[in-house]
């Protein structure tokens, strides 16, 4: 079978990781984060859209410098070329969410568990899918 199928909700609220690719094809890519209280996904700018729904925490949002408080059930498009940042305001919860990329921006099958281990081993997309 071609295709991904996941409880996206359970699949998020379970994961720990700061990042988890679940899932590549040629244009998207399905990605699951977990950001620490008072921690941030760090401001970036891509070449490509991007989906974020936050599942469950707060925090905030911040695109092209317009800062927006987020929460559970809160969806996001972030457009190419947008500079953007999510930062966690919770003391104590984590900010879950996954994030769809349009086309994918990882290498299939990353995992980094925490944002130092993102920041010291950041890759792009090489061009292999999950199938």
């Amino acid at each position: 079978m071609k295709g991904f199928i996941v409880n996206i909700e359970k699949a998020t609220e379970e994961n720990g990781k700061f990042r988890q690719v679940l899932y590549t094809a040629h244009y998207s890519q399905l990605v699951v984060m977990s950001i620490p209280p008072q921690g941030e996904i760090g401001e970036e700018v891509h070449g490509l859209d991007q989906f974020l729904r936050i599942e469950s925490g707060e925090g905030k949002t911040i695109l092209n410098g317009v800062e927006t408080p987020i929460a559970a059930g809160f969806a996001i498009v972030v457009p190419a070329g947008t500079r953007h940042n999510f930062v966690n305001t919770s003391a104590t919860e984590d900010l879950k969410l996954y994030t769809v990329y349009a086309p994918p921006n990882h290498v299939d099958g990353t995992v980094h568990e925490t944002k130092a281990d993102a920041d010291a081993h950041e890759e792009h997309f090489d061009g292999l899918t999950s199938e």
